[in-house]
């Protein structure tokens, strides 16, 4: 059997995937750079108060930002087959920092709304800005060092950013695991938590009906803004990985490394869509907070009203 390493892509499927990629790329680029100075600039020097939800964006920001910065390296280093140097492996380890931490963050973000709204009388206790800096900064450490340690399998690997060996890598599976589908899950469960509770919540005034659906709008739309960037770049990795090992005809890996290609774009287009979605996030997070903390005050209130009336009861029999 032939080597598929010795069997080149279509020109024609490849040339169509690399005007996709600058298609994406450059608008994402130009756009993201202007939305993310523009929430820069709003998170550090417009708001009066330090919050969590503002650490956790500006974090945010910094990750998007820097993911930005490595996306003309990035779209260079493919279109010209770049070599593995110096200058590959540093902007590899800024890649492999940010894109996770951009998980991870809104993450974070998502587990944050869901204890300020969902267990607002834990949420002093449990929230503070200090500790959503304490949580960023673990986080940015263990992501750095992976990043830089992790090895590079320069014999098998000839070009920068481009996998050109059928060789199955099997950190893919930790990768996934941690750096996506368990993020999914908590990001899922307190989405959907918090949307529940939204519902369930009774709305005194007109107001505060149009606050609860604005809330649901934005969970909404960021849950799914974050499935569609980066569920196709981990399914596409794990099927090359599956089509790797079992090894399948090498015309079908050559379509799915296209594939990876073409997720790997889409995935960039969170850098851009970040700044749009969670900009809104500060006042609908603050508002809805608020209102929910109003609304389990008054509820405390009524239960201890009610256990004092019926002790009053008792007393008197």
């Amino acid at each position: 059997m032939e080597s598929c390493s010795n069997i080149s892509n279509n020109s024609t499927e490849q040339e169509n995937i690399k005007l996709f990629q600058q298609i994406v790329n450059i608008p994402v680029f130009c756009f993201g750079v202007i939305f993310n100075v523009f929430a820069f600039w709003v998170f550090c020097f417009k708001l009066e108060k330090w919050t969590e939800t503002r650490v956790y964006m500006i974090n945010l920001i910094i990750a998007d930002s820097a993911l930005l910065f490595t996306l003309p390296f990035v779209m260079y280093f493919q279109r010209n087959d770049y070599p593995i140097d110096n200058l590959c492996l540093a902007i590899q380890t800024i890649f492999f920092t940010n894109f996770p931490m951009s998980i991870y963050i809104i993450t974070l973000i998502a587990v944050d709304r869901y204890i300020a709204i969902k267990h607002p009388l834990k949420a002093t206790t449990l929230r503070s800005p200090l500790k959503s800096a304490t949580v960023c900064a673990f986080l940015w450490i263990t992501t750095a060092m992976y990043a830089y340690f992790k090895p590079v399998a320069t014999e098998m690997e000839k070009f920068c950013f481009k996998k050109s060996s059928f060789e199955p890598d099997y950190r893919i599976i930790f990768k996934s695991i941690v750096g996506f589908f368990i993020p999914l899950g908590i990001l899922s469960f307190c989405s959907i938590q918090v949307i529940r509770c939204l519902k369930e919540k009774t709305n005194a005034t007109p107001r505060e009906e149009k606050l609860t659906q604005k809330a649901l709008y934005i969970i909404s739309v960021n849950l799914s803004v974050f499935i569609i960037c980066f569920l196709p770049i981990h399914v596409a990795v794990l099927l090359r990985f599956a089509m790797e090992v079992c090894k399948a005809a090498c015309s079908t890996q050559q379509k799915v490394k296209l594939f990876v290609q073409v997720a790997v774009a889409i995935a960039h287009s969170n850098c851009c869509l970040d700044a749009i979605c969670y900009y809104f996030v500060g006042q609908e997070f603050k508002e809805a907070s608020s209102l929910f903390s109003h609304f389990k005050s008054l509820q405390r209130r009524a239960n201890r009203s009610q256990r004092t009336e019926q002790n009053t009861t008792v007393m008197t029999m």
